[in-house]
């Protein structure tokens, strides 16, 4: 299983004894080196945003895969309910790839095998820059002694009997960049795909991805590498397939609170021919029909309690719309989760009808 190389670009799920086993396929290469059709999108795992019902909600609006927050190991190992309720999952979801972080091998092979029973893939991150991850000696940090990250991962696939896949930055931005080597030794450890955000753990959001060095690092390896960084609509993303030859796209803030830029980046591109299910191309009808289709599948997966990252999504689906900071100071009086999901859905259906009327 774990030498297995993916070659094409749909997804297909078969069920193989008690676990699903994913098949991913990816587009043919052309001149350059760049992908003759269409490749898988995902959603990145953003903490506060990829929750369940974010997760389901974004497949419906086109992404291919998506995956869990980032968790910690140390809590899912020691059995926090907290870090636990990041690993719900839902039948619709398919395939259910949960991402961990940790710098404690123990805790990681553990963690590995509480999951492998109920995930179809589990994603190691490597490209967190958070302070309070990095400080711990997680996430992006890691990346500078390489031979920890591969002993790390080594571990993890040995204690496995699902895939391993790995997301990882450029490297620490202090010193030489380390993610080309580490993507080598990691293809021979036998995970089945790399993510590579082209930045550093110094650099976090700022500057340019450096998509150079996400083709370096395509071209010397077999397995696919999927690009991370700076895709924020279908022009770049077209930009960064012609620049690093990836299996694949990752679009990460981009993403957050316009869940439709998938279907967006497949019909621009000429990858589906499907009408949206908010069927308009006005962007207030879209993110309106988004919005209460979060709330619907909130209602399903959690209840009347909703999800915890309701008042951020809120933020989120109103952000640069007209009135939309006033909408934000009024979303404070918001006495529970119904009331904020009617205050986000009134004003989006005002704003869809001024735009009617106009």
């Amino acid at each position: 299983m774990h030498g297995f190389r993916a070659i094409a670009f749909r997804a297909n799920i078969r069920e193989t004894n008690s676990y699903c086993r994913v098949i991913v396929k990816y587009g043919a290469r052309g001149e350059w080196g760049m992908p003759t059709g269409p490749v898988p999108l995902f959603l990145a795992p953003m903490a506060g945003v990829t929750d369940l019902a974010y997760r389901l909600l974004a497949s419906e609006c086109g992404a291919d895969f998506t995956m869990t927050e980032f968790t910690a190991a140390s809590g899912l190992s020691r059995k926090e309910a907290k870090s636990w309720l990041k690993m719900d999952s839902h039948p619709r979801e398919h395939p259910f790839i949960p991402q961990i972080f940790g710098g404690d091998e123990n805790e990681m092979v553990s963690t590995v095998r509480m999951l492998q029973d109920r995930a179809d893939i589990i994603d190691i991150n490597f490209g967190c820059p958070a302070p309070k991850v990095c400080r711990n000696n997680a996430g992006a940090a890691l990346l500078k002694n390489p031979d920890r990250v591969v002993h790390l991962v080594r571990s993890c696939i040995q204690a496995s009997n699902i895939p391993i896949s790995v997301k990882m930055r450029l490297g620490t931005g202090s010193g030489p960049d380390t993610a080309l080597e580490i993507s080598k030794r990691l293809e021979n450890e036998g995970v089945i795909r790399v993510c590579v955000h082209g930045r550093t753990l110094r650099q976090r959001y700022s500057g340019i991805a450096d998509w150079s060095s996400i083709r370096q690092i395509v071209d010397s390896v077999s397995i696919p590498v999927i690009a991370n960084g700076d895709v924020i609509d279908s022009r770049t993303a077209v930009d960064c397939l012609e620049s690093t030859g990836a299996a694949g796209l990752m679009i990460g803030r981009a993403a957050i609170g316009r869940p439709m830029i998938f279907h967006e980046i497949k019909r621009d591109l000429g990858w589906t021919n499907e009408n949206p299910p908010w069927d308009s191309e006005d962007v207030v009808v879209a993110r309106r029909w988004c919005w209460e289709r979060y709330l619907q599948i909130c209602s399903e997966v959690y209840g009347v309690k909703g999800s915890k990252n309701s008042k951020r999504h809120a933020v989120s689906f109103t952000k640069g719309l007209p009135g939309a900071s006033s909408m934000r100071v009024a979303l404070h009086r918001a006495k529970n989760h119904e009331d904020l999901g009617e205050m986000v859905s009134e004003y989006l259906r005002e704003l869809e009808e001024d735009t009617i009327a106009a």
